[in-house]
């Protein structure tokens, strides 16, 4: 409700006029609001509740709630942003509160905290966009520390710390130096090298005859293979050895698939020394056959120098209601059409359709467009079943791939801009820096980075950079803000 001119009641201080009926005038950012006791007192632990009873406090407590006060409006002063607190009051008349479109919800939940209301009021829509933020912004600030980690060096670390660090950074962030983007670019290479001679083995014309007039890879081949898994090997043991934690990298998916890729080339190369001597040779060479085919999982080690699989892979991942969906719709399709192509399909004598779990392969061919015809109905029944089938399998194909292609979007995007924000910190944080020491810039980071180690939290010094998005995430302390921010 908007203020006219109204003005306060008299007010003794022995409290005779109930606070029920008490009108609180109150100024925010220079928008005016009438409240009424009893409105208020619903809520008493919240700040505007507190103001009913402050009067009769004197001016200490009304300043310890207020900025400013006008004794002859008996207005109460604040200055926080007006479109939040209009938000913010709808606890008091709805007994909830939304957020408008267009508020940093870390922002809104910094002016919920100043008015003290607390966040179960929050509507819990507006509740999964707060922690989708605040996901975001400790995500921004673990990547500052890493970067800041990177920065510093610390003298107390023995010589072999120092130097598993910088290995460390050499082989897991290109980004770190010219060298290292070299070594990153020469796996890639080495991945793709041995890809393409994996493939190549395979080609007859290729291959030699051994004494035996088996078929084998040409020695060039298998030279080039020896050199490919070298590299892998000494990649993977530098990267074990330099892990700060041995025990999580051993377990990541993307060491195991390293693991996968190397071990099939010793185990094949143990087995064709040693293997003869306890079992036929013809065991194993099957076995070593069927090693070798594992080395497709090397193609995997791809998606640690490619950002476009690494976006992919979280896009599947945050899709799979959607593809749980389509398989269950395909999956009711095919037990359906398939059991109807057979029964329609029953009445010609050369029919294709012998039984129903047979039918299953048309019907999996058929609902997802192949259409290898190698089984295809023969009568019009048959044929008009056939088509239905098609026509719902495309259909069921085509809706999930909106979601996953937003998905998909939505994860690249924000990567882009939490790295954009990442950097946006540091520069700040150095500026700020340089201003209180101009030559002690890059020491400050340094120090900021050693004291990083021991706190969970930044040194209060991060502050300085004046922005929202860090200061309650590297700060135990609540600090409210005197002046309209915005949320970068």
């Amino acid at each position: 409700k908007m203020a006219g001119d109204s003005s306060f009641p008299d007010v003794d201080t022995d409290g005779s006029e109930k606070s029920e009926e008490m009108e609180i005038i109150v100024n925010v950012g220079g928008v005016r609001q009438v409240f009424y006791g009893d409105n208020l007192n619903q809520y008493p632990e919240t700040r505007l509740a507190e103001l009913v009873n402050c009067l009769s406090g004197g001016y200490d407590s009304i300043f310890s709630l207020c900025d400013d006060y006008d004794p002859g409006k008996r207005e109460f002063y604040f200055d926080r942003d007006p479109d939040a607190f209009k938000c913010i009051i709808d606890v008091y008349y709805f007994g909830e509160i939304h957020m408008k479109k267009g508020i940093c919800p870390i922002c809104f939940k910094n002016e919920m905290e100043f008015w003290k209301v607390d966040l179960k009021f929050l509507d819990d829509c507006c509740k999964a966009h707060l922690s989708e933020k605040k996901e975001e912004l400790e995500e921004i600030a673990r990547r500052v520390q890493l970067i800041l980690d990177d920065l510093g060096v610390d003298a107390s670390e023995s010589r072999w710390k120092r130097c598993q660090k910088c290995i460390w950074k050499f082989l897991e962030k290109p980004e770190s130096s010219y060298p290292a983007r070299v070594i990153a670019v020469l796996s890639f290479l080495f991945i793709l090298i041995s890809s393409v001679v994996m493939c190549v083995g395979t080609i007859p014309d290729l291959q030699v005859v051994d004494a035996e007039g088996n078929r084998m890879e040409h020695p060039t081949l298998d030279s080039i293979e020896t050199a490919c898994i070298g590299w892998f090997t000494v990649e993977y043991v530098l990267r074990l050895i330099s892990s700060p934690n041995k025990l999580h990298f051993a377990l990541s998916f993307m060491n195991i698939v390293d693991v996968l890729a190397i071990l099939p080339f010793y185990i094949s190369l143990t087995l064709t020394h040693l293997g003869a001597k306890l079992m036929e040779l013809s065991n194993v060479q099957q076995a070593v056959q069927a090693l070798r085919i594992m080395r497709i999982a090397r193609i995997f080690k791809l998606a640690r120098h490619s950002s476009g699989l690494q976006t992919l892979t979280y896009a599947l991942k945050r899709s799979f209601k959607e593809l749980g969906l389509l398989l269950m719709y395909l999956a009711v399709g095919i037990f359906v059409f398939s059991a109807l192509g057979y029964t329609m399909e029953q009445s010609h004598p050369e029919t294709l359709f012998k039984s129903i779990p047979q039918s299953f392969w048309w019907a999996i061919i058929t609902m997802t467009t192949v259409g290898y015809g190698d089984i295809y109905p023969k009568t019009t029944l048959g044929k008009l079943n056939a088509a239905i089938s098609f026509l719902c399998g495309v259909i069921a194909i085509a809706l999930p791939i909106h979601p996953i292609i937003n998905n998909f979007v939505r994860y690249y995007n924000k990567q882009r801009v939490l790295e954009t924000a990442a950097k946006h910190e540091l520069e700040l944080m150095e500026l700020n820096s340089a201003e209180g020491k101009a030559a002690g810039s890059r020491s400050e980071l340094e120090d900021l980075s050693r004291e990083g180690k021991d706190d969970p939290f930044y040194s209060s010094r991060i502050k300085v950079s004046h922005s929202d998005t860090f200061i309650h995430l590297l700060s135990e302390e609540k600090n409210y803000r005197t002046r309209l921010q915005s949320c970068k």
